[in-house]
C-alpha cells in the first residue's frame, strides 16, 4: 500500500512566518482578556459523544456544528467525540464543579474540529477564542463582551458591522404573525444573507401564507421603538443593550432578521460583519438555559467567541504594523568559539533576549538569518574575542557595529 505523504484533507501546518503572524495576534487576544477581567479555562478535545447530541444542547433539531462532529471510540468501545466549539463543554464543568463563585468570567483559546465542506478560508481544524460571563443576568455583560472584541479587533486594525437582535424578539414577531413552525421559520430566515429575501420568501410558503409572509417582512422593517411601543418581548433587552453600548462608544445595528443560531440562544444576540464581504468574523449572545441544565437550574450566560483563522487574512496587509517577537531576536555565529558562544547565549537568555548559536562560514550564516528573518548577527572570533566587542550586524538596514558585551544587553534588552 503506497503512504500518502501529505497533510489530512481539511487540515493545515502553519510554519514561520506565518506561525509567528498567529502567535502575535494570539498574543493580543489574550491581552484583552486579561485587561477585562477573564480567567483561563482549559478542556479536554475529546468529550463522551452523548454529550454532543442535540437532546443534550436543548436543540430541537440538530445544529450544523453538531452534525459536523467528529466521532471516534476508545478501546473500550465507548462513544467519543472531538469537540467541535467551547459552549456545551461548560455544562459539564458546572455539573462536576458545581461551587464556582459566580459570576464567573472565562476565556478559552484552542483547538476544534468540524467534519464540515471545505472552502477557502475555512479548516477543519481551527482554534477558536472564546470568552464567557456566568451567573451575570446583567446585560451589561452582554456590552462587555461586545466591547471586548471590539477593542481586539480595533488592535488589529479590523473594523467590521457590529449587528444586534434579540431572540425573543425575533420569535415574538414570527409568533404576531401567527406562524407556527417558528423554528422552520428560523432556519429560512437565517439564509437572506446566502440566498436572497425573494428565495426565502419562496421557501417559507412552505410554512406560511402569502399573506402572512408580506406581513413578516414588513415587521422585519420596523425600527427597534415600534417595537418597544407595542410592548413585544425581547425590545426592552435589546434597547438596554444598545444604550450600554453607547457608553463604550459602539453603535451596534438593530438587525430584525438575524436568527445567530437555533439551539442556545435565549436573549441578545449579535454579529461582527465584514460590509463589503457579509462575512461574520465575531458571534455570540445569551444562552440562559444551557451552562445549568445538568444541576436542574437555570443560570445565566452570555458569550461570544472568534476564529484566528478568521482574523490572519484580515491582517495580511497590517501584520507588519504588529508587534511580532521574531525567534530568536540574534543569531550568535561563532568561529572555533564555542565556550565565549555558549556564555554570551546564556547571558542574553538570562536577559529575555531570543537568541541561536551556529557555526561556520558566514555567507552560509547570513543566508541562513535572511531565510528565518532573524534580524540580527553576532559574530564570535579570535578578533572579537582579543578586543572583546562583537561585530553586530543589522540584517534590514545591513548596518555593522562593534559593542561591548554589557552594550549588547543594553541594545536588545530594551
Amino acid at each position: 500500500m503506497k503512504l500518502d505523504i501529505s497533510t489530512v484533507k481539511g487540515f493545515q501546518d502553519y510554519l514561520p512566518p506565518e506561525s509567528l503572524k498567529r502567535e502575535a495576534i494570539e498574543k493580543i487576544v489574550r491581552n484583552y482578556y486579561n485587561l477585562y477581567g477573564f480567567l483561563p479555562v482549559e478542556t479536554p478535545v475529546i468529550e463522551y459523544e452523548e454529550l454532543m447530541r442535540p437532546e443534550s444542547l436543548n436543540n430541537e433539531e440538530e445544529d450544523e456544528a453538531v452534525a459536523d462532529r467528529f466521532r471516534l471510540k476508545d478501546r473500550a468501545g465507548r462513544n467519543l467525540g472531538l469537540r467541535y466549539e467551547f459552549t456545551f463543554q461548560l455544562m459539564r464543568i458546572f455539573k462536576e464543579n458545581p461551587n464556582i463563585k459566580l459570576p464567573f468570567k472565562r476565556f478559552q483559546i484552542g483547538e476544534n474540529f468540524r467534519d464540515e465542506p471545505i472552502r477557502a478560508g475555512r479548516t477543519r481544524q481551527f482554534t477558536q477564542c472564546d470568552a464567557d460571563i456566568i451567573g451575570e443576568p446583567s446585560i451589561s455583560a452582554d456590552a462587555e463582551c461586545i466591547s471586548l472584541v471590539t477593542d481586539i479587533f480595533r488592535d488589529l486594525k479590523i473594523y467590521p458591522e457590529i449587528q444586534v437582535n434579540n431572540r425573543k424578539l425575533l420569535n415574538a414577531i414570527i409568533e404576531s404573525v401567527e406562524i407556527k413552525a417558528t423554528q422552520l421559520i428560523l432556519r429560512e430566515l437565517d439564509k437572506i444573507e446566502k440566498l436572497s429575501v425573494d428565495v426565502v420568501k419562496a421557501n417559507l410558503r412552505k410554512y406560511a401564507t402569502a399573506n402572512q409572509i408580506v406581513t413578516l417582512f414588513k415587521l422585519l422593517e420596523k425600527t427597534l421603538e415600534f417595537f418597544k411601543d407595542n410592548a413585544f418581548d425581547g425590545a426592552e433587552e435589546l434597547e438596554n443593550l444598545i444604550k450600554q453600548c453607547k457608553y463604550y462608544g459602539i453603535k451596534p445595528t438593530f438587525t430584525p432578521s438575524m436568527v445567530r443560531g437555533f439551539g442556545y440562544y435565549t436573549g441578545n444576540v449579535f454579529e461582527f460583519i465584514l460590509p463589503d464581504k457579509k462575512t461574520t468574523i465575531a458571534a455570540g449572545g445569551r444562552y440562559d438555559k444551557t451552562v445549568g441544565k445538568f444541576l436542574n437550574r437555570e443560570i445565566p450566560a452570555v458569550g461570544i467567541s472568534f476564529s484566528i483563522e478568521a482574523l490572519i487574512g484580515l491582517c495580511s496587509d497590517k501584520i507588519n504594523q504588529l508587534k511580532i517577537d521574531f525567534v530568536p531576536k540574534i543569531l550568535i555565529v561563532s568561529f572555533n568559539q564555542e565556550e565565549e558562544a555558549i556564555k554570551l547565549a546564556k547571558k542574553l537568555r538570562k536577559n529575555n533576549i531570543s537568541c541561536s548559536i551556529t557555526e561556520g562560514q558566514p555567507s552560509k550564516a547570513l543566508d541562513f538569518a535572511n531565510a528565518q528573518r532573524i534580524p540580527y548577527v553576532i559574530f564570535l572570533g579570535e578578533e572579537e574575542m582579543e578586543k572583546q566587542k562583537f561585530k553586530v550586524k543589522d540584517m534590514l538596514s545591513g548596518e555593522e557595529k562593534l559593542l561591548t558585551e554589557k552594550q549588547i544587553l543594553v541594545k536588545f534588552g530594551k
